[in-house]
């Protein structure tokens, strides 16, 4: 029986035009099925349904998200994760795209919020020579209220100055790169920033948060951070970057907000930093689920 199934052009594009028409007829689709978005309940028979395909280096895996959590799309994914997916899948699926898989069980993470920054918009901090030590990002995940609309956040703060590559002055010019890059001073947390440059984005995947891409110098995009493991984020925040496909992300430099234990406090350290002119934000488009 025919699905009421999305298939972008970039899915067919990937799983070739036998395998999409073969899923719009059912053959592969399962009836029912969790959302891979928003985790909850979905019927490709009853409810337009959106297959999202996720891409490592090897593995394919071919999801299903309600339609109006997510348009149907191809997600790249660390090809480790992946496999982690794919090994918690009955033996007994049967594959849906030539790689492996049909529908990815949600690979639990270890909560991990440093990681390091990888170049061109940042770059290590300030070291002897010959002893480079790679700066550390904090990443913190809240509900922002910018006017009466709740926005998902993340706070990004280093450990430590963030200088320019080959720059030795010991100078932090962690807002001043990403101000380069169209992020904006903010005066008033309740004014939702515009978004930056285009390539920037927030990537979720099955779930999870996974990185911030930039854009990259080579075209396309590329990780500026990205988490040692997927973080698991609350179904509030991920229910609030669904709504609006977008995500604001803050950043302030090292020794502004510290990790505070409630978004109450977190706010009232944003808002100081604000009115410092040390918070800097950008409006990202949310990639992926």
């Amino acid at each position: 029986m025919p699905r009421m199934l999305e298939v972008s052009e970039d899915v067919r594009a990937e799983i070739g035009d036998d395998e999409a028409e073969s899923l719009l007829a059912g053959a592969h689709a399962p009836d029912a099925y969790d959302c891979t978005s928003c985790r909850q309940p979905g019927d490709s028979l009853r409810e337009p349904t959106s297959t999202v395909l996720f891409v490592g280096e090897e593995t394919a895996v071919l999801a299903f998200a309600h339609a109006r959590c997510v348009p149907s799309q191809v997600v790249p994914v660390d090809e480790q994760q992946l496999r982690g997916a794919v090994e918690s899948i009955s033996q007994g699926a049967d594959a849906a795209v030539p790689a492996q898989a049909v529908v990815p069980a949600q690979v639990e993470p270890q909560p991990a919020v440093e990681v390091r920054i990888p170049e061109p918009i940042t770059a290590p901090p300030t070291a002897p020579p010959g002893q480079p030590q790679p700066a550390v990002l904090g990443v913190t995940c809240g509900i922002v209220l910018c006017g009466d609309t709740q926005h998902a956040a993340l706070v990004v703060e280093p450990t430590g100055p963030v200088g320019r590559p080959g720059s030795a002055l010991g100078e932090d010019q962690f807002l001043s790169l990403l101000t380069e890059h169209g992020f904006q001073i903010v005066q008033d947390v309740n004014q939702a920033p515009a978004r930056p440059r285009a390539g920037w984005s927030v990537l979720m995947a099955m779930g999870q948060l996974h990185a911030i891409l930039q854009p990259s110098a080579t075209g396309g995009s590329a990780a500026w951070w990205q988490a040692h493991q997927p973080l698991q984020v609350t179904p509030g925040w991920r229910a609030a970057a669904a709504r609006k496909s977008e995500v604001i992300m803050y950043a302030v430099p090292a020794g502004t907000i510290g990790r505070q234990p409630r978004e109450d406090l977190l706010r009232i350290a944003m808002d100081r930093a604000a009115a410092h002119g040390l918070l800097a934000a950008g409006m990202l488009p949310l990639a992926g689920t």
